[in-house]
Parts: C-alpha cells; structure tokens; sequence
C-alpha cells in the first residue's frame, strides 16, 4: 500500500467542480433549441429558440461527461491506492450509493412536477399549478421510474465496484499492471499519440454501438453500451492516478487542442451531416472528445493548480448544485413564456435564476449543515473566508463526490 499521500490537485478537483455545474447550462439552453431533443428533454419553448443554444448545448454535451468520468475514476483510484481498498468501497457507498437512494426519491417528484407544470403552461392551459398538482394525488406519481439526471451515480456505483474487483485483480498480477502502466506512461507522455490511440479506442466503440455517439441510457436496467462507453473514460483516469507524475505533460499542446477541438466541433456543427457517413461521425466525435479531454485539462492544470478559495468553496457546492438544478431549469422557463424576448436572453435568465438559487441554498441550507456532511463527507462553517490550505500545503484530495 502507498504510504505517501498526493496532495490535493486544485486543478483536476476545479475540473471536476466545473463538469458538473455545466450542468446547469447543458439544461438551460435545451428548452430553447431549434433541433428536437425528443424524450431526452422533453420541453421547448414553442415561441423563443435560436441556433446559438443548440450550438452551447451540443457543446457542452461533447465533452461533460467524458472528462468527469476521467476524473472520477482518477479519485478513486486514489482512494484505492492511497487509503485501503475496504476504505474505498465505503466511501464509494457513502458517497455515492446513498446519495443516489436518497436524492433519486426526493427529486423525482420535484423533477416530473417541473416538468408538468411547464408543458401545461406552454401548451396554453390556464390553470397550470392546479393541473400539474392534480397528477400528483397518486402515490404512485412519486415512485422513480427511471434515474433522470442522477444516471452518473448510478453508474459510478458499477464502476466503482469493477475497479475494486479489478484492482484486486491486477494487485495479484503485478507485473501485468507495470506492463500496462508501462505502456500508459509511453503513450501519455506524446501528445499527438495519445489523441490518435484513445480516438481509435473510443471510435472502435461507437462502432460496435452502430451510433455516432453514446445514446446516455436513464433505464434501472443497466445498459451495455452506456456502462463499457463510459467505463473507458473512468478506466483511463483510473490508470492516470498510477502515472499521475507525467500529468505536467498535458500542458504540451494544451491550446492548441483546446483550440482544434473547438474548430472541430464549430465546422461539424455547421454541417450538413446528413452528407456524412456515419463512420465520418463516429472519427470526428472520437477524435473531437480527446481534444477537449487532454486540452482542457492542461489548461487547468496550468492555470488552477494554486489553491483558491473562491474554486475551493465552488468545488465543495459543486455536488449539491448538480442534484438540485434540474427542476429548476425545467420550472423556470414556464415563468418567461410569451415574454417577448430573445431566446438567449431567456436562456441566461434560467441560468441565472437556476445558478443563484442553488448556491445560495447550498450556503445557508447544506454547507454547514448535515446535508453537506452527507454529500462531502464533512460540513464547514458559513464564512467563506474560513477555507484555508494547510500550514504546510500538503492537505489530502477531498474525494467526497468523484
């Protein structure tokens, strides 16, 4: 067992903080769209949409998920390598597993009412609040039917307890995991091979799904295709905490991955992909999400790795924002219908509103309470001026929502 402790990495835990409440802005453009997003979010301003919020959704959605999960398996790699492997598993179960229980009972009514009540009103009907309360006078209205937004944590339980097994596993083969670490380390330190080696990897994967990318499952029932896409991700942060001495190398080319990434995904945007073959697709997706991966978490390895208290406190509410945004930016657009402004305009006041509540509940309702304990495994005192690092600056990652 590793007996050094990492310090704590202010850049890969800001990274992670700002994945999550991107959250909110993914959810505020879509009511505003021009493309159908169907079932996925089923709400839309039938009056206000424009072509720049498909553009900020589409966006954020190529690259959200995939560097959390990196992320998140990085952490809990770390607490199995760092702590012990039963210390993993508990944290995982506290952290996660009962988080997921108990918010997924608790937003599940506050998410479909939100989503109700907005429908109703943008369908014209007059008396919104009373019909949307009507459907809700059935038990049976406030049992989950599927994971909604919480998909994330329900996963990370299952990759949570493949890594364990599999970090079991490889501790009984050790020189099978230098090879592969070996391996790793040859790859991650050359830029321009690593983009093509995970492109490959994660095209090879859209490919045997048939889709260009990963249709995200909500379903109770596991689903292959969500759990091996994003598995990969998980598993490849998973293997960086062991090479995490080579994590300065991410700053090579930083900018110039993040900028290609951004060119990549304008000119696809742009279009017409009914021209394109679906394998074209899958390349530009593959190729597209690596950019963004290893460029955006150069640059914040470059320029968030000094402790801030002002990231610190956004990291700690960072949990608790993302389990409470989503009704939020379903109910909030019902009070902007037939306002006659632009969408964008509408989609930054939901933002805004939606960014607002969140942190000020976490500050005076979760942060110094037993909520917050529960979600981040500690609570602090109101005053932000409070968050302090340690005299000698070597306080210990807080993994308490990877």
């Amino acid at each position: 067992m590793t007996t050094n402790k990492t310090e704590r990495l202010h850049a890969l835990d800001s990274l992670r903080a700002i994945m999550m409440i991107l959250g909110i802005v993914l959810h505020s453009a879509n009511t505003y769209v021009v493309a159908d997003y169907g079932a996925s979010w089923p709400l839309k301003d039938p009056d206000s949409t424009g072509i720049a919020l498909d553009y900020i959704s589409s966006i954020v959605h190529a690259f959200r998920m995939p560097i959390f999960f990196v992320i998140a398996g990085f952490f809990a790699s770390l607490l199995f390598y760092e702590r012990s492997y039963s210390k993993m598993i508990k944290n995982r179960i506290n952290r996660i597993l009962f988080p997921f229980i108990v918010f997924l009972i608790i937003m599940w009514p506050l998410v479909t009412m939100a989503f109700t009540y907005s429908n109703l009103v943008f369908s014209g009907h007059l008396n919104a609040y009373e019909a949307t309360l009507a459907k809700y006078t059935n038990i049976a209205a406030f049992i989950p039917q599927h994971t909604m937004h919480l998909w994330f944590l329900y996963y990370l339980v299952f990759f949570s307890l493949t890594s364990y097994i599999l970090g079991l596993l490889f501790k009984k083969l050790p020189k099978t995991s230098r090879k592969i670490s070996q391996i790793f380390n040859y790859i991650i330190q050359k830029p321009i091979l690593k983009v093509m080696v995970y492109s490959v990897i994660t095209f090879l994967l859209l490919l045997a799904m048939n889709r260009y990318w990963v249709a995200t499952s909500l379903s109770f029932v596991p689903d292959f295709n969500t759990y091996i896409f994003y598995a990969f991700f998980y598993f490849f942060g998973w293997i960086l905490f062991k090479s995490k001495a080579y994590l300065n190398t991410f700053l090579k080319y930083d900018w110039l991955f993040t900028i290609l990434a951004i060119v990549l995904f304008t000119t696809y945007f742009f279009m017409d992909d009914t021209a394109l073959a679906l394998e074209v697709k899958m390349a530009i997706k593959s190729v597209n999400v690596w950019l963004f991966t290893f460029g955006f978490t150069g640059l914040f390895i470059r320029y968030a790795s000094k402790h801030s208290a002002l990231m610190r406190y956004i990291s700690d509410s960072s949990y608790w924002v993302y389990l409470l945004h989503l009704p939020l930016t379903a109910f909030l657009p019902a009070s902007q219908y037939g306002v006659d402004i632009p969408a964008f305009f509408k989609f930054l006041l939901v933002m805004s509103g939606t960014t607002i509540i969140c942190f000020v509940t976490y500050h005076y309702l979760v942060r110094a309470t037993l909520i917050g304990k529960f979600l981040n495994g500690r609570s602090y005192t109101r005053r932000i001026k409070d968050i302090k690092p340690s005299p000698t600056g070597n306080t210990q990652i807080n993994v308490a929502h990877s």
